[in-house]
């Protein structure tokens, strides 16, 4: 099997470009949130196998510095193990709850277990569900993760690409 080379992704350039074309993408977006297409699964696989040729998350790791994850009591648990604490210290030390939420999330970006000379995850093995998902193109119904993409788009270009590569094929039927 041949692996493309996708180019390292220039984030102050997709940026600019997330930024001008986020409005558009959002009617798009909603447009098919209001008037699903029975082809959307099926648009969806290809616009992500698409994605997966250009985007290299690796290059990135713009969701690991700018985004949060939500972690759950047992993925508390799983990786505060995992890096030598109990909950209660890793609670303590790195999440917080937004008053009246129940959902734990970092307390600063980029994420502490960012390796920012590699772009990688230090506890990938254990990684919460959020990021192990993340940026949540492949799902059995698609339409259910639309307003996922309305909130990624702006800050990861995998999510954008999809998003871009769905209009494209969209637009391709039309025709």
């Amino acid at each position: 099997m041949h692996l493309l080379k996708t180019p390292k992704i220039n984030l102050a350039s997709f940026t600019k470009k997330a930024r001008l074309q986020r409005p558009a993408m959002l009617r798009f977006i909603k447009k098919l949130e209001q008037n699903t297409p029975k082809q959307l699964k099926k648009w969806a696989t290809e616009a992500e196998q698409h994605t997966w040729q250009q985007i290299d998350c690796t290059s990135c790791a713009n969701c690991c510095k700018k985004m949060t994850p939500t972690f759950t009591p047992t993925e508390i648990k799983n990786i505060a193990a995992h890096v030598g604490m109990t909950a209660a210290e890793f609670t303590e030390k790195w999440l917080y709850q937004h008053k009246g939420d129940t959902d734990w999330v970092n307390k600063t970006q980029p994420c502490q277990f960012l390796d920012s000379s590699t772009n990688l995850c230090t506890i990938y093995e254990v990684r919460p569900k959020d990021c192990a998902q993340f940026p949540h193109l492949h799902h059995a119904k698609p339409a259910d993760y639309l307003h996922i993409h309305k909130q990624n788009i702006q800050y990861c270009p995998a999510s954008f690409t999809f998003i871009e590569e769905l209009q494209k094929i969209i637009a391709s039927t039309d025709k």
